[in-house]
């Protein structure tokens, strides 16, 4: 599976042939945070012993983890926020957003055969359109000793905060995306799982 997710193409060997077959997907996976379901949660205390929420974590191998973009911890919601209506983006703002932000990366790539978002994007394309600036790469590299990331996470974590930044409207890759797309991988961090 790891294979396909990053070349985008299943690859079936016989003994005469070899038939390439496309294979862009959309992988959304969810798991809970440990065996008992509590680890992390604001208002259960967790009953896995020492050591067994790693163990958990440490069934999905790393290197599918790198090939994840996103990594986000979900906790849940509260009486109150379910209970009233507080003010929120709508479905069509949300919706419109997206579309802009697809229609900016359909442009930047208009010339490069077959890539049409930031995902799709090569190590080539990463120096050309994901450029940051000196704190940027402070702050990246910070990011990448203290939660000891692979160079896969690094090359994810540029094209998040560049889909970020084409979110914002940015033309460059500023140090708030670069924040928020780290966050965005969450079960990179050493002390998530204790």
């Amino acid at each position: 599976m790891r294979q396909p997710l990053e070349d985008r193409v299943v690859s079936i060997a016989r003994a005469r042939f070899t038939v390439d077959y496309p294979a862009g997907i959309m992988l959304v996976a969810a798991m809970n945070p440990c065996p008992c379901g509590y680890y992390n949660h604001p208002e259960k205390d967790c009953v896995c012993g020492p050591g067994v929420v790693q163990k958990y974590l440490n069934r999905i191998s790393g290197p599918l983890m790198d090939r994840i973009d996103l990594h986000v911890e979900v906790t849940p919601v509260s009486f109150n926020d379910l209970a009233y209506d507080l003010p929120a983006e709508g479905s069509m703002e949300i919706r419109n957003r997206v579309i802009q932000t697809r229609l900016r990366q359909l442009d930047r790539f208009k010339e490069h055969n077959g890539v049409h978002s930031n995902a799709q994007m090569e190590r080539r394309d990463l120096e050309r359109f994901c450029n940051i600036d000196e704190t940027g790469k402070n702050l990246l590299k910070m990011a990448m000793d203290r939660l000891g990331l692979s160079a896969r996470a690094y090359d994810r974590i540029l094209k998040v905060a560049r889909t970020i930044a084409d979110m914002d409207r940015s033309e460059n890759i500023q140090s708030a995306h670069l924040s928020e797309a780290i966050q965005l991988r969450s079960l990179d961090r050493e002390s998530w799982a204790g």
